[in-house]
């Protein structure tokens, strides 16, 4: 499987090879650095700290599986230590005056909206070739991946330090993604593993019985939902500009000042959070297209899906068969089921999330 793989990769046409050459490179670098979770646990040098968070790791594995009916492999059952801040670096862009993401089309995963690099020196690189284009550019670090079941993924040292619904969560999330991954859909398919991954760190969390925990998890859910309301509420003001038909440097002008009040109402929020900035470093720099619609392809489907759940009466299988149903439609009569499904969510009382 894996020569074929890489063989595939190799075949691409020439202008593409220097790309997927550092994609196999890295990637099976990084396969070729695994060590088994209980192989760690079983040796005196690892740390006493490290080995909670694998112990942790294999009980949230386990979890998985056998509430969640995630796919059953050994998929996070290996640790990797990697020498970098990030496993890869991706770079995402949009045009000035537009909302919609730009596409990258690859063999096996279809067209997807970035490019990952292993090396942030080759993602920045690209990311500048963009930019003189006159495309909005963000280039956030990745800490994990989905092989889409094509390999055993490892547990990653770029994670392991998480808190433990982080964690649980980025489990649930790149599982969900091997038990169902559609080409060409990206806000399809992020949204389904994000519905899964805050239905399954809600599960877990009741499982773990840690109140304290819970309350600091759901705090920070709320701070969420607040974030995210924030950037869509944004992103819809600036998709408004940009269908207006004014002069290049007045649609600048009115950009800089739909982020400006942005901000603004960032600070208010803080506020309201007591001070917490945990947001900070996202709002720090590049506030842009490309950074805003990240935020869309992972976030604007996800009441739908829950919604979706909720009709399935939190009966997963019967969710998860729904979905698989739902990707075999074609794209437009999909996103029509699921516009259905988010006008059900915002007519219901209360956040499903």
């Amino acid at each position: 499987m894996i020569l074929i793989l890489v063989m595939v990769l190799i075949m691409a046409s020439g202008c593409s090879i220097g790309y997927y050459s550092q994609s196999v490179s890295g990637h099976l670098s990084l396969m070729s650095s695994r060590v088994p979770i209980q192989d760690l646990l079983e040796d005196d040098n690892t740390s006493e700290d490290l080995k909670a968070k694998l112990r942790l790791v294999l009980q949230i594995r386990e979890f998985a599986s056998n509430a969640l009916q995630l796919p059953e492999n050994d998929s996070y059952k290996s640790y990797v230590e990697l020498d970098r801040k990030h496993v890869v670096w991706n770079v995402v862009a949009a045009p000035e005056f537009s909302m919609e993401l730009e596409k990258w089309c690859f063999l096996i995963v279809g067209c997807v909206n970035y490019r990952g690099y292993f090396s942030e020196q080759d993602a920045q690189a690209f990311a500048e070739e963009l930019r003189t284009e006159g495309k909005d550019v963000f280039v956030p670090g990745v800490d994990a991946y989905s092989t889409l079941g094509w390999f055993d993924d490892p547990m990653l040292s770029t994670l392991i330090k998480r808190s433990e619904p982080r964690l649980a969560g980025l489990v649930f999330h790149e599982l969900a993604h091997q038990l169902l991954y559609i080409k060409n859909d990206s806000a399809f398919n992020e949204s389904f593993a994000k519905a899964v991954e805050i239905e399954g760190v809600r599960r877990w969390m009741q499982h773990r019985g840690t109140p304290k925990l819970s309350q600091l998890y759901e705090a920070q859910k709320q701070r969420d939902q607040q974030f995210v309301a924030l950037v869509k509420n944004t992103s819809e003001k600036l998709k408004q500009l940009y269908a207006e038909n004014l002069p290049q440097e007045v649609m600048r002008q009115k950009k800089a000042e739909i982020f400006q009040h942005m901000q603004q109402h960032y600070g208010q929020l803080k506020t309201n959070w007591q001070g917490y900035n945990g947001y900070d470093r996202w709002f720090g720099k590049d506030l842009n297209n490309a950074k805003l619609g990240t935020v869309g392809i992972y976030r604007n489907l996800v009441p739908a899906f829950q919604v979706l759940l909720q009709q399935h009466n939190g009966d997963l299988n019967a969710f998860y068969e729904a979905v698989k149903q739902l990707s075999k439609l074609p794209k437009e009569e999909r996103l029509a089921e699921l516009d259905k499904l988010l006008n059900t969510s915002l007519s219901t009382s209360g956040s499903l999330q």
